[in-house]
């Protein structure tokens, strides 16, 4: 197994550690363990990349192991009461969406290339923005950074909902092409 994968899958058994370490009130720890997360994610790209390590598993694992640690740690943190509820609905359906949407057009259409918008990659940075932000504030109170959590909390929901509709918007133009190249 190549290093990026086995980064990303030590990314990925991070995320139940990440969820026990929020539910018990551990958030320095919890705080150093989504860095680190974080941090992992841009070095396994690096190195699947600039050292000609990326693989197929690799395509599919790196994205699963950063949804799986958003959608975690997001649905932990409303359960928690750390963050809004409504808001926790929003970025999970939203991912629901998309990957409903990859599947239905992997069956509608001869194969999915998809590759991640410009405000979906804004709407990932400010969520992981966010969860540090609000596990920062845990962890080192003398900090309080509360009020620019409110700003984030409304940043994600904008490019949220900026995301899901442009992903909906294209999804729906593919679909379009992709019937016209049958006629």
């Amino acid at each position: 197994m190549s290093v990026p994968n086995l980064i990303s899958l030590a990314r990925l058994m991070a995320v139940p550690v990440t969820i026990y370490l929020i539910l018990n009130g551990s958030f320095l720890a919890a705080f150093w363990l989504f860095v680190a997360a974080g941090v992992s994610d841009a070095v396994d790209g690096y190195i699947a990349k600039q050292m000609g390590q990326a693989t197929v598993l690799g395509s599919y694992l790196d994205p699963l192991a950063d949804k799986a640690l958003l959608v975690g740690v997001y649905v932990t943190m409303g359960q928690a009461e750390l963050l809004p509820i409504w808001l926790v609905i929003l970025v999970v359906f939203r991912d629901i969406i998309i990957i409903g949407g990859v599947v239905l057009l992997h069956i509608s259409t001869d194969g999915v290339k998809m590759r991640p918008l410009v405000v979906s990659k804004i709407n990932t940075a400010a969520q992981i923005v966010l969860v540090t932000t609000v596990l920062a504030n845990l962890a080192f109170p003398q900090l309080e950074w509360s009020q620019f959590v409110v700003v984030l909390v409304y940043l994600v929901t904008a490019t949220t909902l900026a995301s899901g509709g442009a992903y909906v918007v294209s999804w729906g133009r593919n679909v379009e092409k992709d019937k016209g190249n049958d006629t």
